[in-house]
């Protein structure tokens, strides 16, 4: 059994490993009430993140020594493993009475033996997936869906509450906080693809595809999805389309975490599974690194109506 960790407090030190689209504002808007310490394999982020208030380090493991609270933005199960366990993994340089919080989308596999191993050194694992994208990123206006044993969830809690405006405590185990993050990427796959068609096929029926967005937002039909990503939708055929906050690879991972949930739980997914071809075929154009509103250019690849 891991030890009991201390309670989050004001002078508590949080480490962020991973200043990508979401952890450089992760880390931005918790420097405003923690001493916060960034380490990212890219020298640009690290360069952003210090003008943003962080502590920059050279590596993971000097930026975790001595921190309360590590927290990790990393790309996948892959990554999970290495950064923490890894020859230069971090768990080993961290204090019995520290904790991780996860806050990326890796699905279930991974979360039991890791959680597990981390006990095993006396640190707490907090499993945090969340949703909202970098600008409520920084606003403090995430959805976090925790997973986590109570001690180690008091212990994260006002670190998790400095990010989100819906803090939800799914389970007491690692593990419920990624089940119910794969759900929900499972409804925002399929509704970005849907929006995605819609506004398409608007163009091509000749309607002015900024009036059929307005009027589609404002009926039953509106979701977030299509008020979010739908500008963007629009921008993706200027040049070089919309800006990215949400590279559209990030999706083919997700969309193959779903897939891998349903099939284990014997359940058909016909829409999950047309949606994530619809993004695998937009990989495979070179739109990984594309905002995921690009995909509306899989369906149409130019406009009609400029």
């Amino acid at each position: 059994m891991s030890e009991t960790p201390p309670a989050a407090s004001a002078d508590t030190i949080v480490t962020v490993l991973g200043l990508g689209a979401m952890g450089l504002p992760m880390a931005a808007r918790l420097s405003s009430e923690f001493t916060v310490r960034g380490f990212d394999i890219n020298q640009g982020r690290r360069d952003l993140a210090a003008s943003a208030g962080v502590e920059r380090f050279d590596s993971a493991r000097s930026a975790c020594s001595g921190s309360g609270i590590v927290l990790l933005a990393v790309r996948n199960e892959e990554q999970l493993v290495e950064v923490l366990f890894g020859v230069e993994g971090v768990a080993a340089a961290m204090a019995a009475g520290s904790v991780v919080i996860l806050t990326s989308t890796v699905g279930t596999g991974a979360i039991p033996v890791t959680a597990e191993r981390l006990a095993g050194m006396g640190i707490g694992f907090v499993d945090a997936p969340l949703s909202g994208g970098p600008v409520r990123a920084r606003e403090g206006d995430l959805l976090i869906l925790v997973g986590a044993e109570p001690a180690a969830l008091e212990s994260a809690r006002r670190v998790l509450e400095a990010l989100s405006s819906t803090l939800t405590i799914v389970g007491d185990a690692p593990g419920d906080g990624q089940a119910m993050k794969t759900v929900n990427q499972l409804l925002c796959g399929v509704h970005i693809a849907a929006a995605a068609e819609a506004l398409a096929l608007a163009d091509r029926l000749g309607l002015d595809p900024d009036k059929a967005l307005r009027a589609l937002e404002a009926g039953a039909a509106g979701s977030f999805m299509l008020s979010n990503r739908g500008p963007r939708m629009l921008e993706a055929y200027d040049d070089g389309g919309a800006e990215v906050l949400s590279r559209l690879d990030i999706f083919v991972k997700d969309m193959g975490i779903v897939g891998n949930a349903v099939r284990a739980a014997g359940l058909p997914s016909p829409l999950a599974a047309a949606a994530e071809q619809l993004y695998l075929i937009a990989q495979a154009q070179g739109l990984g690194t594309a905002d995921d509103s690009a995909v509306i250019r899989v369906l149409a690849p130019s406009r009609l109506t400029d």
